[in-house]
């Protein structure tokens, strides 16, 4: 799992350094060198869904997602572990559902590109898919031993 995390990670730094190059190329080239970087625009969005899709699965896993640890630290042990598992089942059904729907709109939309550099929508969708998929994979991980142990609240 920790290769997994690790390739994840790398991959997601690489999206981020291109998010962040992208647009000061653009100004560079612009600005010093007046040519247009035609499509950077585009590519910069393209990016920016590319990163927040497959780092996801990153959160679920280091249980950085936004939880309630004050309201859940005021309930009983008991309740708070049944309450984890409920987050858990119903995450896994959301997820699981999302990357379902995402798989059948991919199927649908082969042939579909962007605008002005041709970049396929499925390429979109599929970091959507990967995103998804992955956190259900994630959740499902999760369900032996739950990331809300309540270590990550200030109390």
């Amino acid at each position: 799992m920790k290769i997994a995390e690790r390739v994840l990670t790398t991959f997601v730094v690489i999206i981020m350094a291109g998010l962040v190059l992208v647009p000061t190329v653009q100004v560079v080239m612009r600005g010093v060198f007046v040519l247009p970087f035609i499509g950077a625009e585009e590519f910069t969005r393209f990016l920016l869904i590319c990163l927040v899709f497959c780092a996801f699965p990153l959160v679920v896993l280091n249980g950085e997602n936004i939880v309630m640890g004050e309201f859940k630290a005021a309930m009983p042990r008991r309740t708070r572990a049944v309450l984890n598992l409920a987050i858990s089942i119903l995450a896994i059904a959301a997820t699981g559902f999302i990357a379902y729907v995402t798989a059948t709109n991919i199927s649908r939309n082969l042939t579909n590109a962007t605008p002005t550099l041709g970049i396929p929508f499925w390429i979109f969708l599929g970091a959507t898919l990967f995103g998804f998929a992955g956190a259900a994979i994630v959740h499902l991980l999760h369900l032996r031993k739950p990331p809300q142990a309540d270590t990550n609240i200030a109390v």
